[in-house]
């Protein structure tokens, strides 16, 4: 897999994984487009992964969005990511995150576990200790969405229903 190169098999599968990668001010984007799940997937991510380390390439962001499908072995992949570049001396940073993907981190109780970040020069920033981030704050959305849901009143047609 080369840099700058798509991996995976999307094309042959339409609903596999697809990374594209590049880099903005020495950090590695890695574009994710398809789905993060157990098999195929998983192991071309960690495979983009490997090859960033032997590379020297710590300081990595993910864009997720294009990433249709995150289940919790694709989390454990994230997490795996996130340990095996701090160890390496790095740091991962997620942008670009969806609401599916909120529901199964919040799951899974992981939601304070990533650095998650609106969009991508937010992300790119937060390696660079003189500049100001803004982080995604996901315990704001989850709170927000138990509102909402608290909010709905039933229509009309919910009524008869009952």
């Amino acid at each position: 897999m080369c840099h700058g190169a798509v991996a995976g098999y999307a094309a042959a599968n339409p609903m596999s994984l697809e990374i594209t990668s590049r880099e903005q001010e020495g950090i590695e984007i890695l574009s994710l487009n398809g789905r993060l799940t157990f098999g195929q997937e998983d192991l071309d991510f960690r495979s983009e992964l490997d090859r960033l380390v032997k590379a020297g390439q710590l300081h990595v962001a993910l864009n997720l969005a294009d990433l249709r499908e995150l289940d919790t072995i694709g989390l454990g992949t994230l997490l795996f990511a996130l340990a095996k570049l701090r160890k390496a001396g790095g740091a991962l940073a997620i942008f670009n995150i969806k609401p599916a993907h909120i529901e199964v981190l919040t799951a899974t109780k992981l939601e304070s576990a990533f650095e998650v970040f609106h969009d991508e020069q937010d992300a790119v920033d937060s390696f660079f200790p003189d500049r100001e981030i803004k982080r995604y704050d996901i315990l704001q959305f989850v709170e927000s969405l138990k509102a909402n849901k608290a909010n709905i009143k039933p229509t009309e047609n919910d009524r008869q229903q009952l």
